[in-house]
């Protein structure tokens, strides 16, 4: 298999890790933001406070962009165990 095509799976798979990931990234970080401005407003300096609300905006978003995750994640697979043959005769 050449350097080019492993580079590019390698590529494309880092591409699908971020573009599945940001969804709950980017709601985690803004429900703990949300929480930690409202600590530092109300002067609770309560570490566990930030959990609950964080495990709910998770468990909100995956069930709201979970079918779109695992489709996103399978159809890659499909995609490269369908091309295997092909890379194994790239050798």
């Amino acid at each position: 298999m050449s350097e080019n095509i492993i580079i590019d799976i390698a590529r494309e798979a880092i591409f699908l890790i971020i573009k599945v990931a940001a969804p709950i990234l980017i709601v985690s970080l803004t429900v703990g933001l949300i929480v930690s401005i409202l600590q530092t407003v109300t002067s609770i300096q309560e570490q566990t406070l930030t959990f609950v609300p964080k495990l709910i905006a998770i468990l909100l978003v995956i069930m709201l962009f979970g079918n779109w995750m695992l489709t996103s994640v399978r159809e890659f697979m499909i995609e490269l165990i369908s091309n295997f043959n092909y890379y194994i005769n790239a050798l």
